[in-house]
């Protein structure tokens, strides 16, 4: 994906500008981009790895966003990221210290983008520090650990998001708004394919006590997601297989393949594969009764593409953490709406569902759901 996404990028850059046309009146008002002078969300990232590495370049081109604060146990990557994105000192915390976060005015949220173990007890001692929490996903470990995030940022009166970029993405909510307007008929069945081989063994996302499980706490929770977001429903019940050739790599309790199925309220069932030993699964795939829609690939950081019965997909590619993190900050300081929720309440959904999966690959049986 990345290699695309640099081709594209080299074949906007080579293309001759068009001859200038002056503009005048109104017509070149329009044309002269405003700045923003809005109120903006201050945040603060909590573990300075991969992710929270593409989240801060990102966030350069937000609007509504700014980078005011980092939160890291190694005091090299607070280095680093001073230099590169212009940190001050006084905006640094480490583990032991940011607590007293609580008193600092240049932040509003910090981003949580640790390993899933951590998530909780760092959120709730954001949210005690006062400041509105933004977690990755999954939120927790389990749907225990989930709900006492959510308790938490209720008491605290901040606010709780989950980084569910794809809630985002235009052709994502081109798909959505489709379904809502009845351009598919009623949902029959999604298939979700999520998944891609995993490398170094020792990573923190093959460590049962760190990730609380594999693949499906990885990449297996966006086919979770996205079958309800694409149905439209909850699911009310779950089976599931789980398939492991490789012990080694994949010890106990940490997941290589799951297969897995919902039923929905209305009818529908969705059919998903989570798996960390194929690569190239990235897919979406909606069936109703008048038209579907078919996105590959569906989760990646982009250019999603996809068509539906009526067509392909053309909403324009924007880097998706831009886009989430000026929504999120249009949720926290304008109480704005977003067309598929991305507060604690979702994540806990989503963290329910995956308990549900994993017990039915233990007992083999169909689990009853209530969300």
């Amino acid at each position: 994906m990345n290699s695309r996404r640099d081709f594209l990028q080299k074949i906007a850059a080579s293309t001759i500008a068009l001859p200038f046309v002056p503009l005048y009146g109104a017509a070149r008002k329009e044309a002269v981009k405003q700045p923003y002078q809005g109120p903006v969300l201050r945040v603060a990232i909590m573990g300075l790895g991969g992710y929270g590495t593409r989240v801060a370049d990102a966030m350069r081109d937000c609007k509504m966003a700014k980078l005011t604060g980092v939160v890291s146990g190694t005091p090299s990557k607070i280095k680093d990221w001073q230099a590169k994105y212009g940190v001050p000192e006084k905006n640094c915390y480490n583990y032991e210290n940011f607590d007293a976060v609580k008193n600092n005015p240049d932040i509003d949220a910090i981003y949580i983008t640790t390993p899933n173990a951590l998530h909780k007890d760092e959120a709730i001692r954001v949210a005690k520090a006062g400041k509105h929490v933004i977690c990755e996903k999954p939120m927790a470990l389990n749907a225990v650990e989930g709900q006492a995030m959510v308790d938490a940022c209720k008491t605290a009166n901040v606010k709780l998001l989950v980084g569910y970029r794809m809630h985002f993405e235009a052709k994502t909510l081109e798909v959505i708004r489709m379904r809502n307007a009845g351009e598919f008929g009623k949902p029959l069945f999604f298939q979700g394919l999520s998944g891609f081989r995993i490398g170094d063994p020792t990573q923190w996302r093959l460590n049962k006590q760190l990730a609380g499980g594999g693949a499906m706490m990885d990449i297996g929770i966006y086919s979770v997601n996205g079958a309800r977001y694409m149905i439209g429903e909850d699911p009310i019940w779950v089976t599931a297989q789980e398939t492991k050739n490789d012990h080694v790599k994949f010890k106990e309790g940490v997941d290589e393949t799951i297969t897995f199925q919902f039923g929905f309220p209305g009818g529908a069932t969705a059919s998903c594969l989570s798996t960390y030993s194929m690569n190239g699964l990235d897919k979406f795939y909606l069936n109703g009764e008048k038209g579907f829609a078919e996105m590959q690939p569906s989760t990646g950081y982009g250019p999603i593409l996809g068509r539906t019965h009526k067509g392909e997909l053309t909403q324009p590619h924007v880097t998706h953490q831009t886009v989430q993190m000026d929504e999120m900050a249009g949720i926290i300081l304008q109480g704005k709406q977003p067309v598929v929720a991305v507060d604690g309440e979702e994540g806990l959904k989503d963290l329910k569902i995956i308990d549900a999966i994993y017990e039915a690959v233990k007992t083999g049986n169909k689990i009853a759901l209530q969300l």
